[in-house]
């Protein structure tokens, strides 16, 4: 029956997989606008019960994946490519970097820049120091940078590390269960690997929906604040279809003129962005606490890595640490595939230190100006945002109340607002493009109606979570990310065994070292000798591997002779004698 809707309706995927998420992520839809209360009363008392409990699991699961990731570029594994050992990247790095935030974190960036840093500010985490003070300043962006640097791309580098091998080294489909294939074989193929993909698609159904709700709830804020538009779930549900088709243009398009284009243009647009609050700014100020931010980061990573809350256990760690990870991780499987594309052809070091290093980078600079721009106006300033921000709930809107304190404050809230449209619009439409290629098992051309179809229901599940459940739109993110991302924090450790497992599988064991043999040295004169002698070259012997493994003794014998006769007139068996002497002699 799948089999023939698949034909009837005309698409390139596989029938199992796609009907089967479509289906779970509709349901979701149908229930909760059906029965608000009960889906409210279930997400609430799983997610109450998983911070309880399991809080610790994702605190440990993400600083896991972190040291992993560093451990494996610095060994001899980081020189493997991705992709052929020939293959050199498609992209040149600063297209690279752009496209890595046009499915990163770009849209949370504008989120978040004001509003966290501000939130600590006002109540400090670790409730150690006094709110609105210097050292609560300090601590707010320690907090800010350990929830948006290294840990936060670490859960995007894990995934789109094994994509990158198991896709272009291994040659497997573009799909979450290809990643198990050293443990589960042709299994992957098969009933545990569709469940497996059908998972990851639901899951990042999920995150890319967190990530619009959350983009959708700014945008409303500062059309209010501009304009005087109404803040109301018919006024998100209106913004959400916008932003949906316009990334659905962007999805007929293609990657390159599409998600390339868009994303080259937002990353200039941020750029000017920024510049415009560090020169319009405290432009000193901002500039040493750029610098000092980066100590206050190296300093506290440490300790935050593996902070628990263990002993004042104050519930905050759940509401913003846990929350941030499972969020995130939901939606790594499509970041993953996405920076696998996109960095096809470098090496495991090269893409490690990139996608840490890079949008890290990025990332410090860009909280430390908002960050610190935000505490100039407490400390310094006409103050403002703890009391729209903290006190009045008003997390949305922190960044347009922040950019009232700047010259030309409408035009640039304007390009405030644009700036979170586009990075919306990149956000659906890689994802659209992505989660295509995780049902289909492929990332050839797919006909355009099949991939407009997972941005409509992206927009579909966005407007339920954030309008049709009974809590506040924020809350009902949190609670129901913070369920969905539990299975992949498992997958996440599964997933570093296998590529483990997987490259030493593809690239064997290092030969033994060889080294200079010494003998007794009694004199100056035998010392001299003794380190006069030259180390011994290393000799490494390759054994070929035949195109046929099955081949017929025909085929054999014919590529035998061709061998024979392209050489010196050898007989068969000296290639193998003279290694064999060259292996005594080492």
């Amino acid at each position: 029956m799948l089999t023939k809707a698949h034909d009837v309706l005309r698409l390139r995927t596989s029938p199992g997989v796609f009907f089967t998420s479509a289906l779970v992520s509709l349901v979701f839809v149908v229930l909760t606008v059906a029965f608000t209360t009960t889906v409210d009363d279930v997400f609430s008392a799983a997610s109450g019960w998983i911070m309880t409990n399991l809080g610790w699991f994702y605190i440990l699961g993400v600083t896991t994946f972190l040291i992993f990731l560093v451990v494996i570029a610095l060994t001899h594994y980081g020189r493997v490519r991705l992709g052929g050992d020939d293959e050199r990247p498609e992209h040149s790095t600063l297209t690279w970097f752009s496209m890595l935030f046009a499915a990163g974190i770009g849209s949370i960036l504008m989120f978040w820049s004001v509003a966290e840093p501000i939130s600590h500010f006002a109540n400090p985490p670790l409730q150690d120091v006094a709110p609105e003070s210097e050292d609560a300043a300090r601590e707010a962006m320690g907090f800010t940078l350990y929830h948006f640097g290294l840990h936060t791309w670490a859960i995007f580098a894990l995934p789109g590390l094994c994509f990158g091998y198991f896709i272009y080294k291994r040659k497997l489909p573009p799909r979450v269960s290809s990643i198990f294939a050293p443990l589960l074989g042709g299994r992957i193929y098969g009933p545990i690997g569709k469940t497996i993909d059908v998972v990851a698609i639901i899951g990042t159904i999920f995150g890319v929906a967190t990530s619009v709700g959350l983009g959708t709830l700014q945008i409303n804020a500062g059309l209010a604040q501009l304009f005087g538009v109404e803040e109301s779930g018919i006024i998100q549900i209106v913004l959400i279809a916008v932003v949906t088709i316009m990334a659905g243009i962007s999805v007929a398009l293609g990657l390159d003129k599409g998600i390339k284009r868009l994303s080259n243009f937002n990353i200039g647009l941020a750029m000017m962005f920024l510049a415009f609050v560090l020169v319009t700014g405290p432009s000193l100020f901002l500039l040493k606490g750029m610098i000092e931010s980066v100590g206050i980061y190296a300093e506290a990573l440490p300790r935050l890595a593996f902070w628990n809350d263990t002993f004042a256990d104050s519930g905050w760690q759940n509401t913003w640490t846990v929350f941030y990870w499972a969020w995130t991780i939901t939606w790594s499987p499509f970041v993953g595939i996405f920076i696998a594309r996109i960095s096809r052809g470098r090496t495991v070091r090269e893409f490690v230190a990139g996608v840490l290093a890079l949008p890290v980078l990025f990332s410090i600079v860009w909280f430390s100006i908002f960050g610190m721009g935000a505490f100039h106006i407490e400390l310094q300033g006409d103050g403002g945002l703890v009391e729209r921000v903290v006190d009045a709930g008003d997390i949305p809107g922190a960044l347009f109340e922040f950019l009232g304190n700047f010259p030309l404050t409408g035009l640039v809230s304007g390009v405030a607002i644009l700036l979170v449209v586009i990075f919306f619009v990149t956000s659906v439409d890689s994802t659209a493009m992505v989660l295509d290629m995780m049902a289909g098992g492929n990332d050839g051309k797919a006909p355009i109606h099949q991939r407009l179809f997972w941005a409509v229901l992206m927009g579909l599940v966005a407007a339920t979570m954030l309008v049709a459940t009974g809590k506040d739109g924020l809350v009902a993110l949190q609670q129901v990310i913070t369920v969905v991302g539990l299975p992949f924090f498992v997958m996440g450790f599964i997933m570093m065994y296998s590529l483990v497992r997987g490259i030493r599988e593809d690239l064997g064991e290092l030969p033994e070292p060889v080294t200079r043999q010494w003998t007794e040295v009694h004199t100056a004169e035998d010392l001299e000798a003794a380190e006069g002698r030259p180390a011994p070259e290393v000799v490494v012997v390759t054994r070929a591997i035949p195109d046929e493994i099955d081949g017929d003794d025909g085929g054999r014998d014919e590529r035998e002779g061709s061998s024979a006769d392209a050489g010196n007139g050898s007989a068969p068996g000296a290639e193998s004698h003279a290694g064999a002497e060259a292996e005594s002699a080492r």
